[in-house]
């Protein structure tokens, strides 16, 4: 690991459980925080006023992040024929339809994001039970059902999050890793909670955003200031 510089030395030090920090100071504790020798992936945690049990209280959606993630996403697409050729060249790992329905049936699920183009979705709804509680179920109004495979390949590598509400109402993603710049890393959490914000559903009520915290991988939670960054 690199040196500390004298910045992050005190913020490692100073550190305060219990407070609450502006973005700026909060990504220099957990860049300064995120000493293991791999890349420690920078992680967000937005507790939210909502009750995701009820339908117009999910809070669901995708933000394409103007610095990427960082991270090498596997994409699988459910396509034939020309739009098969299109998921590859494109850059998918995984591309076919009901063979590839049967791979995961029996157990592979070495990919990140699934993709589909319409007219497969009566393939891949006999895997709602595998995908669903995964998270990976094809969804257009996230943009994973389409014509358009090229644009959503890309989409999905280059930096695509998609986020949804757990059942206690908080919302987890990874926004990048430790190694980016702290101009960077503000700029995705920005976009991101950005996002939750827009994605806000009818039925919440009071304050929507209660919390916000982050962290690197194996570094502890930094408490953000919520009007900082809302």
């Amino acid at each position: 690991m690199a040196k500390l510089t004298k910045r992050q030395k005190v913020a490692v030090e100073m550190h305060d459980k219990e407070k609450h920090y502006p973005l700026a100071e909060a990504v220099d504790i957990v860049k300064a925080n995120a000493s293991s020798k791999f890349d420690e992936t920078v992680e967000i945690a937005m507790n939210l006023g909502v009750d995701p049990r009820h339908a117009d209280q999910m809070v669901r959606g995708v933000i394409q992040l103007p610095n990427g993630t960082g991270k090498s996403v596997r994409v699988a697409v459910f396509a034939r024929g020309d739009k098969a050729e299109e998921a590859t060249a494109a850059g998918a790992e995984l591309v076919g339809a009901e063979d590839l329905m049967e791979k995961i049936q029996a157990g592979a699920m070495d990919f990140d994001r699934c993709i589909a183009t319409p007219d497969m979705m009566a393939v891949v709804g006999r895997l709602g039970k595998v995908l669903g509680p995964r998270g990976l179920m094809p969804n257009p109004k996230l943009g994973t059902v389409t014509p358009n495979i090229t644009d959503a390949v890309k989409a999905a590598k280059g930096g695509q999050v998609e986020f949804r509400a757990e059942k206690t109402g908080i919302v987890h993603a990874g926004l990048g890793k430790s190694s980016f710049t702290k101009e960077a890393l503000n700029e995705n959490i920005k976009a991101f909670v950005g996002a939750v914000l827009k994605a806000k559903p009818t039925g919440a009520k009071g304050t929507f955003v209660k919390k916000i915290a982050v962290s690197s991988t194996m570094g502890p939670g930094v408490k953000l200031e919520v009007g900082d960054v809302i």
